[in-house]
């Protein structure tokens, strides 16, 4: 069996060969313009985003923990708070995250 005759390269292919040349030309040059973060800096930004949630959370645990004991309510104010506070670090990081 002999092996599949290849037809000859037309002006489309050359073309095609062009624009791809090109895409991976301006690719490499906006890598060179705008470089990947480093591994250090891209654990900053988990680290940022751990604490933007957990402290709010915090917060609100410790308040509603005082209100619970001031009115002595059990978790009647501390549940609640606890799920805004995580609510209002997750919306928080959420908008920090589209910033970056």
């Amino acid at each position: 069996m002999t092996p599949p005759i290849k037809p000859p390269r037309g002006e489309q292919d050359e073309e095609k060969l062009t624009e791809v040349a090109r895409r991976a030309a301006a690719r490499e040059r906006q890598g060179e313009k705008d470089p990947e973060p480093s591994l250090g800096a891209r654990l900053g930004q988990i680290g940022i985003l751990g604490w933007s949630i957990v402290v709010p959370t915090l917060l609100a645990l410790v308040v509603g923990r005082w209100l619970d004991r001031t009115f002595a309510t059990g978790v009647f104010f501390t549940a609640p708070l606890i799920m805004i506070g995580a609510a209002l670090g997750l919306r928080s990081a959420w908008k920090w995250m589209h910033r970056q």
